[in-house]
């Protein structure tokens, strides 16, 4: 059968028109496929650079025991992982991009091999979704580790204070997949991953995907145990504040908090006709007063499932929709109500900006494997994406218009640029756009990694 005007025959490796688009000022317009290795995704090799200075893959790769017969081996572990994780960060999330891009000439450098050779090509989406489900519950157990430990060992020195901000969020399943439950308040079938961020920096700690419900008490204190207890072995002397909603304000929590040195909480709490009575002279104050205003009061409570009274900070405020109480718990008992309501407690809402930048512009939802040990390790895959990403963010865009842009804004700026790719005998040229209209941000970019690639000799320097 013979194709169609302007039709690309797939069966022939070169197509060329005149005719597809009319002439320019008369001057006619071809379209064929012969400009040369060329790719979507320049901005990658950036990414293969941060990974060699923060070497979160490399991490997760040496938790997992290759058990593959070694004369077919043609991609390592961390090659594997590499090409997964760099694709998730460029907006290649699902294990069947891997059967398109495993000839992208900028995708094969980022793993460190040569963009023409076809001996070299990248992993086929089989061999990824072989990867995906060999990794054991031991092998993840030691995976959760090494995220936390990457978290304290990106900083320099021991932190004086640092927040732990525990959060979940639901994650639509539309299989069989196991551990899928139905939730009520999502009204769906969902997985509900937790996600725990440092509350300054929004340094990743620890993803955790769950069954479809909210968490418990003892669940939440089994987490938050095992990153204490790896934080404390580095740093002892940091004083930690532990940060959660109201469903995060378990008793077992609370009572494992009070025993730790230097440690604290501070979480949403659901009002009841008690908390309401103590503030009732408060709302008479402000129910017939204009919207925006509020009004503060604290006050001792123990609940009955405390084994302590704790600090409580009750809100009262007027709004467009009418009236707002809202509560909060804490065992800083020093501190003013209105601080801690406003500058401490509300700047939580920063960790569903970070979760937003983790689930949606990094796609961690496409947990659609059978296997929930599958899936949890692709949770990870996806979170070792955002460890790339926020590390490019905060440390290289520093300065620039894009220091607080969404991950989303950064790949279609800076990762998603057109280059040509040309390898020759003793070099490989990597040409990007002349008219590109962030060379002077993208050129200081490179500027940082060569600068940490080759840093100053200091005692010539001192000698000078």
């Amino acid at each position: 059968m013979q194709n169609l005007p302007g039709q690309i025959d797939t069966q022939q490796t070169l197509f060329s028109t005149d005719s597809a688009i009319p002439p320019i000022q008369g001057k006619k317009i071809t379209i064929d496929f012969q400009g040369g290795n060329i790719t979507s995704d320049g901005g990658v090799l950036q990414l293969s650079e941060i990974e060699k200075r923060v070497g979160i893959v490399n991490t997760i790769s040496e938790c997992i025991t290759d058990s593959r017969n070694p004369l077919f081996i043609r991609h390592t572990i961390k090659d594997l992982m590499s090409q997964r994780v760099f694709q998730i960060a460029c907006g290649y999330e699902d294990a069947n991009d891997c059967k398109t891009l495993r000839k992208d000439p900028a995708f094969k450098m980022a793993v460190a091999r040569l963009p023409e050779n076809e001996d070299e090509d990248l992993g086929s989406q089989p061999t990824i979704s072989r990867l995906e489900n060999m990794v054991t519950s031991e092998e993840l157990d030691q995976i959760a580790d090494g995220f936390v430990n990457h978290f304290i060992s990106s900083y320099q020195e021991q932190p004086e204070v640092i927040i732990l901000d525990f959060d979940d969020t639901n994650d639509t399943c539309h299989g069989k997949q196991q551990l899928a439950l139905f939730n009520g308040y999502y009204g769906e079938t969902c997985y509900q991953p937790m996600h725990v961020y440092e509350g300054f920096s929004g340094k990743l700690i620890a993803t955790v995907l769950r069954p479809g419900r909210r968490p418990k008490g003892e669940e939440i204190l089994s987490y938050l145990e095992r990153i204490v207890d790896l934080i404390r072995k580095q740093w002892p002397d940091t004083i930690m504040v532990y940060r959660g909603d109201s469903h995060y304000s378990g008793p077992e929590v609370f009572e494992y908090i009070s025993g730790q040195d230097n440690m604290y909480s501070i979480a949403g709490l659901t009002g009841n006709v008690k908390l309401q009575g103590t503030v009732q002279f408060l709302i008479d104050q402000v129910k017939d007063k204009p919207a925006g205003f509020k009004r503060y009061h604290s006050f001792a409570y123990q609940a009955g499932s405390w084994s302590e009274s704790r600090k409580v900070v009750a809100k009262v405020e007027m709004t467009e929709k009418g009236l707002n109480v809202r509560f909060i718990s804490t065992d800083m008992f020093a501190a003013k109500a209105k601080n801690l309501y406003e500058e401490i407690y509300c700047a939580r809402g920063n960790d569903e900006l970070y979760i937003k930048d983790h689930k949606t512009y990094t796609k961690s939802d496409r947990t659609s494997c059978h296997s929930f040990l599958a899936n949890q390790f692709r949770l990870y895959l996806h979170s070792a994406a955002y460890v790339l990403l926020h590390t490019f963010r905060s440390e290289l865009l520093k300065g620039t218009e894009f220091a607080t842009a969404t991950f989303d804004t950064i790949r279609l700026k800076l990762l998603k640029v057109g280059a040509r790719i040309i390898e020759l005998k003793t070099k490989i040229k990597v040409h990007l756009p002349t008219a590109y209209p962030y060379q002077r941000i993208f050129a200081k970019t490179l500027g940082i990694l060569e600068a940490l690639h080759h840093p100053p000799d200091i005692s010539m320097r001192q000698r000078c």
